[in-house]
């Protein structure tokens, strides 16, 4: 009798192991299923994020500067069009937000396209989402650290450039990265930090899917000019002329110039536009 109700316990036993082999096993089947039901990231475009590097790293370059071969400088237009763009920098000395200038471009629906370093997103996130889902603004790429793009190194206005192609990689890639991870948005133009380049490193960003973006009217020298100055700047304005001021340093005389020049270039005639959609030159 006692063989019985031991058999009769061994297979109750075994029934209770079959059912937490079970169980366990359908708790890992959920898991597994959730893992590939987790929230779907936006999409990269993966051809974008893996270039050979070392053809770069090879190479010499002979060009060093603001206008370097493969840098646009203006967009070609049939119309008296003009695009204003503003560099949000970042960096102890450059994460101010221009409230001023934002709110004056938005009152009179004034297009332009904000070129943003990470350090500047990171400093100011929800004012950067703010600004991602605003019609008026085109994002675009200023950079991870402010760097000025170099396979070899160098400097500009004391600022140290990257100095391999690795670097000129994360420089670019980086800041695109964060911008896609916050925003879903995919940019393809690029701005360095200083707007100095070598003519390699503008060629890995071609590769990397970008335009590198500079200027033809230089029109707060750094946030640097007086109210008068930018607004003269400005005024020299011609079809096609890409506009480089600064909307992260709010004690500037930026805002000022472009909300006096803005109107007088409306009367003589002048639009504005985004970068976007445009063949730049």
């Amino acid at each position: 009798m006692k063989r019985m109700y031991l058999l009769i316990f061994c297979l109750l036993l075994l029934g209770c192991s079959e059912q937490t082999i079970k169980v366990a096993s359908d708790v890992h089947e959920m898991n597994r299923h959730v893992i590939h039901k987790e929230v779907p990231q936006h999409e990269v475009d993966s051809e974008a994020f893996f270039v050979d590097l070392t053809s770069f790293e090879q190479r010499e370059p002979m060009e060093w500067g603001e206008n370097v071969t493969a840098v646009k400088n203006q967009f070609q237009t049939e119309e008296k069009e003009i695009a204003l763009t503003f560099d949000a920098c970042g960096g102890e000395y450059g994460n101010g937000y221009d409230e001023e200038l934002i709110h004056f471009l938005r009152t009179e629906k004034i297009p332009a396209t904000l070129f943003v370093n990470e350090r500047w997103i990171l400093e100011n996130e929800s004012i950067f989402i703010d600004l991602a889902t605003e019609p008026l603004f085109q994002i675009e790429n200023h950079g991870t650290n402010h760097s000025p793009l170099s396979v070899d190194g160098g400097e500009a206005w004391g600022i140290a450039a990257t100095e391999s192609a690795e670097e000129v990689y994360a420089e670019i890639m980086d800041n695109h990265k964060t911008v896609q991870e916050l925003t879903g948005k995919e940019m393809s133009l690029f701005r360095s930090g200083t707007a100095f380049y070598d003519e390699v490193a503008v060629e890995l960003a071609n590769a990397l899917g970008y335009e590198v973006v500079n200027y033809d009217i230089l029109g707060d020298a750094g946030a640097t000019y007086s109210s008068n100055q930018v607004r003269d700047a400005l005024l020299d304005a011609e079809p096609g002329s890409i506009a480089l001021l600064h909307m992260n340093q709010p004690t500037s005389g930026t805002a000022q110039g472009v909300i006096e020049a803005i109107p007088l270039l409306k009367e003589s005639g002048f639009e504005f536009v985004l970068l976007e959609g445009k063949e730049l030159e």
